[in-house]
């Protein structure tokens, strides 16, 4: 199936991680509960695969740490430490099933945000190119409609003064 990431925008922690264990694209997850403004992202990491795009867009070179981001869900604090640790979680420990959330810093939220509508046929068309694409034959337009939706996405946290998230199942 492949691993699952959806982008979405909250206001604060709290609310980002509301279900954590459920999807944040389409709005899904429990009765009362507002929908969350997401993109599903199938397949586009934070680190490596967004991490690109967002070079791209500044004309830097990527590297591993180009986008910031927290670890939310599972807890850090409570993360096993050592192999042993690891084989001792039961089956059913969000260490080891589930979702995961990550917040973003507010840099990749503003270099989304302000790259010019312009200039995204031709960022998604040279992300297209990168080496984690290469097994999913693309043509250059492919990208664009995530690349705008994500850029939307952007704009709309900023204006509401929020933070990006990423939720991620593998």
């Amino acid at each position: 199936m492949g691993a699952l990431y959806d982008y979405y925008r909250a206001g604060g922690r709290a609310a980002a991680l509301v279900e954590p264990d459920v999807g944040r694209a389409g709005g899904g997850h429990g009765p009362g509960l507002p929908p969350f403004d997401a993109v599903e992202a199938k397949g586009i990491d934070p680190i490596v695969v967004l991490g690109q795009f967002v070079a791209l867009v500044q004309g830097v070179p990527w590297t591993v740490d180009l986008v910031p981001m927290a670890m939310l869900h599972p807890p850090p604090e409570g993360a096993p430490r050592t192999a042993e640790e690891w084989d001792a979680l039961p089956e059913d420990s969000p260490y080891l099933d589930g979702g995961a959330i990550v917040e973003l810093g507010a840099s990749v939220r503003d270099v989304l945000a302000g790259v010019d509508d312009g200039r995204l046929p031709d960022l998604a068309a040279r992300w297209a190119l990168i080496e984690e694409f290469a097994a999913w034959h693309l043509d250059p337009g492919d990208l664009l409609p995530v690349a705008r939706a994500l850029v939307a996405l952007a704009r709309r946290a900023r204006q509401a003064d929020q933070l990006l998230y990423c939720w991620m199942c593998l």
